[in-house]
């Protein structure tokens, strides 16, 4: 095994939309792999030419021929056009390329089945890896050995923190929870923002002090190493503004209303896997009650 897995490889990004770009970005910037090495396959002309443009890769519209001489295949297409692509590809993959997966619901037995292939990784990144600061959790077949390990490893550490994972329903469950993540942290800073303009900042005020302070919560929960629920006590005087604030936060149902939008995220994980497998009968919506 290498100290650097990914060098002298060929990388193929098979629907190379912003998260594909976001990998090549942030394998190039960091020259874990050379940008002449990497090839981008994309419907669209303007988005091909945008790619070249921006980190100097070669660009294609055929999926076949990106795929061909590559080491790494990173399929990072929507659900809905996965089988179409899948069908491409199928036979025409080698036993020892390594085959990524970045879209959602998209399980390793479908991958396996639609592309006649075994050495499958399926992962699921968030948004921040746009700007190096994801987090990925991956799970890989048998069939990926050792050194397809660390050449996942050192492609997803590219985007930030990295997680594997010996039970493949885990990521499905972190498509719900950092995957989708960064939607419901969004949502609050919008209401949290919302909610100081009408206080009375200026909403160009309110944004950086609600960022600010977002920012600067998750930094110092990392730091701290103290459970979150003592961090909240620490800033939650008896009568005090904080504690008058978390009285109408929980009243308003905030946990469960977090919980029930985390299961329905996973639930429809679940449907787009059965989907992606041919399973789906129509009786995927389990609701939690």
């Amino acid at each position: 095994m290498t100290d650097e897995p990914l060098a002298g490889i060929n990388l193929a990004v098979v629907g190379a939309g912003s998260m594909g770009e976001a990998i090549v970005a942030g394998l190039v910037d960091r020259r874990l792999i050379e940008a002449s090495r990497v090839t981008c396959s994309h419907p669209r002309a303007a988005r091909r030419e945008a790619l070249a443009a921006a980190h100097g890769v070669a660009v294609t519209g055929d999926n076949v021929a990106a795929a061909r001489d590559a080491e790494i295949v990173v399929l990072a297409v929507k659900p809905q056009m996965l089988s179409g692509v899948m069908a491409e590809l199928r036979g025409g993959l080698r036993d020892e390329q390594l085959v990524i997966s970045i879209i959602a619901g998209a399980s390793t037995t479908a991958l396996a089945e639609g592309l006649h292939h075994g050495a499958v990784v399926r992962t699921m990144p968030n948004t921040p890896a746009q700007i190096g600061q994801g987090v990925t959790v991956w799970y890989a077949t048998e069939d990926v050995d050792a050194h397809g390990r660390e050449r996942v490893r050192a492609m997803l550490s590219a985007l930030g923190r990295e997680f594997e994972v010996h039970d493949e329903r885990q990521v499905a469950m972190a498509t719900a929870v950092s995957g989708t993540g960064p939607t419901y942290i969004f949502l609050f800073i919008e209401a949290l923002t919302d909610a100081a303009v009408h206080l009375g900042f200026p909403r160009h005020v309110a944004r950086e002090l609600v960022l600010d302070t977002m920012s600067g919560s998750a930094d110092f929960a990392l730091q701290s190493g103290k459970h979150v629920a003592e961090l909240r006590d620490m800033v939650t005087s008896p009568g005090g503004t904080s504690a008058e604030a978390l009285y109408e936060l929980e009243k308003g149902r905030l946990r469960t209303v977090v919980s029930d939008a985390v299961w329905a995220a996973f639930e429809r994980t679940l449907q787009l896997e059965a989907r992606l497998e041919g399973k789906d009968d129509g009786t995927e919506q389990r609701r939690r009650r």
